[in-house]
C-alpha cells in the first residue's frame, strides 16, 4: 500500500488560514478573531484555562460572532495603531460599520481576585472581559451576534438564563464557570447559544461584553463600553512609549513584535508563554501538534535580549523573578518548561472528541516535554541572567543560587546524550546545540562569578567551558569542518547556528562560515531554513514539516555576524514580506502554499525577528560613522 498524499496547507476547509486570525490580549489571556468576526478561541480566565471557544480545533466547539447578517468578508481589517485592539471595517449593500474588539485592560481597582498576582500589581490590569462595540458610519446595516460557547475544550455545553426583567443580559453556566453576555439590543437564547439581530442606521452605535469578572461586572451603556476601548488604547500606547524604537523602516514590525512579547506575558507572574495557542499543526493534517501555552526556559535568553534592546527593563525584570521563584528537580536542575504559575507538572493528554485543525489529530493540553532531558537549558539561564546582570549592573543575591546550581547541573550532564533543543520523541543523542548550550552555562558562570567575586569559581567553571569546547571542535565537526547535528551523523541541523549568535566561535572563524553558509545553502527551501531534514532525523513522528521562521531569522543574524550582511538583508526583507495580514508569526512557513504552521502567534519567532532586526541596524548605523 502506498502512503496517502501530504495534504496541502491550503486544501479546501472550512478552518481560516492560521495568519488570517486577529490576535487580542489583555495578559492574562488572548482571543483569536477569525475575518469573519467570530472569536474562534477564547480560553477564560488564563492563557492555559480550559477554552470557552476552541472552533479553531473543531467548528463545533465555540465560537462568538459579531459582524453584518449574511456577510463573512469584511472591507479592511487593522490593529488601532500602538495597541492590540482589532478594528475591522464592513460595507454592506446597505452601508458601512466600523467594529472594534479588545479584551479590555484599565486602571486597576481592588485586588484581582480572578487571576491572583504573585507579582507586585502595576497601576493598570485586565477587566476580565472581551468588549466589542459597532459603530454605522453610513446608510444601515443589520449586524447578527451569535454567542456559542462550549466549555472544557468542547466537551460542556453552556446554560443560559436572561436576567429576570432584563432580556439584554444573559448568562451563561458551566459546572463552577459562569459568563455573562451583555449588549445594548434584545437577547434571545436558541438551544446553546445567545443570539440578538439588530438594524444599525448611520451614527448609531450597539456592545456587547461577555465578562468573567469579579460579580460579573460589565459595561452598562455603550458610552461605558468605549470608555474601556479608551482606556485599554492608553494602556497599550503607554507601555509602548516607554519603549525604544528604532526610527528604521522595519519599525511597524519590531513594534508589532514587542506587542505581541508583551500580549502573551502573563502579568500576575512575569512568565510568558511560547504561544497563545494548542495544537496547530506543524505538518498540515498531520501529529505535530503541541500545546504551547506554556513557558519555555530556553526562551529565556532571546527574552530577556528583546526586552532589554526595546528599553522594556521592568518586563525583563519580572521576568528574571519568575525564573528565580521556580523550584527545580530533585538534581537541582530546572526544567525545560513551567506552567505560567510556576507548576511543574505539565502532563500531556489528548482530546479525541475534537476533530482538530483541518483535520490535524490527536489535539493535545499538556506538553509530554516537560521532564525530558534537554541540556541547552541550563545555558539559556544562565545566558539570561549574565545579559540582565550586565543591563541592571548588579546580581540579585536571589539569583546567585541558581548560577551554581545550574552551572554544576551542566558541568555533571553535559557528556551526556539528550532529548535537543527540538525536543525529540526519538533515542537521546550527543546534539551539538546541546553541547554548545553547556559550554555558554559554563561560559556564562564563570563570567557571573567574576562579577560576584568568586575567582575559584571563575576558573573552575571556565576550564570546564573549555573543556566542553573542546570535544565540540574534536566530535561535532564534519570532515568539511561544518557543524553537524549530532556526534554520530553529518545531517545539519539550524540549532547549530547558535555558534554564532552565542559567540562560540568568532565571526572571522572559518568553520563558523562554513557551518552558516551550509545551512543557509543545503537546509533551506526557498530561502527559507528547516529545522532539520526528518527524513534524516529520528524524532519519533512521521510526516514533514514546514520551514522553522525562528531559524530563518537565526540565519539573518548568523550571516549579519559574519559579515554577510547584504544576504541577510535580503532574506530579512523575505521574512518580513510574508508576515501575516496584521504583523503576526506562527512558528513554521509552508514555502509551497505560502501559508503559516504552527501554534499562533509564536514568541519565540517574534522574539528572533526583533534579535535579527536589531543586528542589521546596528550594522547599518555604524555604517554612518565609517
Amino acid at each position: 500500500m502506498t502512503e496517502p498524499a501530504a495534504q496541502s496547507a491550503a486544501a479546501p476547509s472550512p478552518f481560516p488560514a492560521i495568519a488570517d486570525y486577529a490576535f487580542l490580549s489583555n495578559c492574562h489571556t488572548g482571543a483569536l478573531v477569525a475575518p469573519d468576526g467570530s472569536v474562534d478561541w477564547l480560553c477564560v480566565p488564563r492563557f492555559d484555562s480550559p477554552s470557552v471557544f476552541a472552533a479553531l480545533l473543531d467548528r463545533q466547539a465555540g465560537s462568538f460572532r459579531l459582524a453584518p447578517f449574511g456577510a463573512t468578508v469584511p472591507n479592511s481589517r487593522h490593529y488601532e495603531p500602538g495597541t492590540n485592539t482589532l478594528v475591522t471595517t464592513w460595507n454592506t449593500r446597505g452601508g458601512w460599520v466600523v467594529v472594534r474588539d479588545a479584551l479590555t485592560m484599565g486602571p486597576r481597582i481592588g485586588e484581582d481576585r480572578v487571576t491572583p498576582y504573585t507579582r507586585p500589581p502595576a497601576d493598570d490590569g485586565a477587566d476580565h472581559m472581551l468588549v466589542r462595540t459597532v459603530q454605522c458610519i453610513e446608510g444601515q446595516v443589520e449586524i447578527e451576534l451569535a454567542c456559542d460557547p462550549v466549555f472544557d475544550y468542547g466537551r460542556t455545553s453552556a446554560k443560559w438564563t436572561l436576567l429576570e426583567g432584563n432580556n439584554r443580559v444573559a448568562d451563561a453556566v458551566a459546572g463552577d464557570q459562569r459568563l455573562r453576555l451583555q449588549s445594548n439590543i434584545p437577547l434571545g437564547i436558541e438551544g446553546d447559544s445567545v443570539r440578538g439581530r439588530h438594524m444599525l442606521t448611520n451614527g448609531e452605535e450597539m456592545y456587547c461584553s461577555l465578562s468573567w469578572a469579579e460579580g460579573l461586572a460589565s459595561p452598562a451603556t455603550v458610552d461605558d463600553a468605549n470608555a474601556r476601548m479608551v482606556a485599554t488604547t492608553r494602556f497599550w500606547r503607554t507601555w509602548l512609549g516607554h519603549a525604544r524604537m528604532p526610527d528604521h523602516r522595519w519599525r511597524y514590525l519590531i513594534m508589532r513584535s514587542a506587542l505581541v512579547i508583551k500580549g502573551l506575558t502573563y502579568l500576575p507572574t512575569g512568565a510568558t508563554v511560547a504561544a497563545l495557542t494548542t495544537s496547530l499543526p506543524e505538518t498540515p493534517g498531520g501529529e505535530r501538534n503541541w500545546d504551547y501555552r506554556y513557558c519555555w526556559m530556553r526562551d529565556s535568553t532571546f527574552t530577556l535580549q528583546a526586552l532589554h534592546w526595546l528599553n522594556l527593563d521592568w518586563e525583563a525584570n519580572e521576568f528574571m523573578e519568575f525564573v528565580a521563584d521556580l523550584k527545580p528537580n530533585d538534581d537541582g536542575a530546572l526544567q525545560i518548561m513551567y506552567g505560567i504559575d510556576g507548576r511543574r507538572d505539565l502532563t500531556e493528554s489528548t482530546l479525541d472528541d475534537l476533530s482538530g485543525y483541518a483535520g490535524a489529530r490527536p489535539v493535545r493540553i499538556g506538553n509530554g516535554a516537560f521532564d525530558q532531558r534537554q541540556n541547552d537549558v541550563f545555558g539559556a539561564v544562565l545566558g539570561s541572567i549574565l545579559l540582565h546582570t550586565r543591563r541592571s549592573q548588579r546580581l540579585p543575591r536571589r539569583l546567585w543560587p541558581i548560577v551554581q546550581s545550574q552551572a554544576e547541573c551542566a558541568a555533571r550532564v553535559w557528556r551526556e546524550p539528550d532529548q535537543g533543543i527540538w525536543e525529540a520523541r526519538g533515542a537521546p543523542r550527543h546534539y551539538v546545540s546541546s553541547k554548545l548550550m553547556s559550554w555558554v552555562a559554563l561560559d556564562r558562570a564563570a563570567r557571573l562569578a567574576e562579577i560576584r567575586g568568586a575567582p575559584d569559581l571563575t576558573k573552575k567553571w571556565q576550564a570546564i567551558a573549555n573543556e566542553i569546547r573542546a570535544d565540540i571542535l574534536d566530535h561535532g565537526l564534519t570532515e568539511k569542518g561544518v557543524l553537524r547535528q549530532h556526534y554520530e551523523t553529518d545531517s545539519l541541523d539550524a540549532s547549530t547556528l547558535l555558534a554564532a549568535i552565542t559567540g562560540f566561535l568568532p565571526a572571522n572563524d572559518e568553520r563558523l562560515r562554513s557551518s552558516v553558509l551550509a545551512i543557509a545553502d543545503n537546509l533551506s527551501e526557498h530561502g527559507f531554513v528547516l529545522r532539520y531534514r526528518t527524513e534524516e532525523t529520528d524524532d519519533g513522528l512521521s510526516g514533514k514539516e514546514g520551514t522553522f521562521l525562528i531559524c530563518s531569522f537565526w540565519l539573518v543574524s548568523a550571516l549579519t555576524i559574519i559579515g554577510e550582511v547584504q544576504r541577510a538583508r535580503d532574506l530579512m526583507e523575505r521574512l518580513l514580506r510574508i508576515a501575516s495580514p496584521l504583523g503576526l508569526y506562527a512558528e513554521e512557513f509552508d514555502v509551497a502554499t505560502g501559508r503559516h504552521l504552527g501554534n499562533f502567534p509564536q514568541a519565540f519567532t517574534h522574539l528572533a525577528l526583533i534579535e535579527a532586526a536589531s543586528r542589521i541596524v546596528y550594522s547599518e548605523r555604524l555604517e554612518e560613522f565609517t
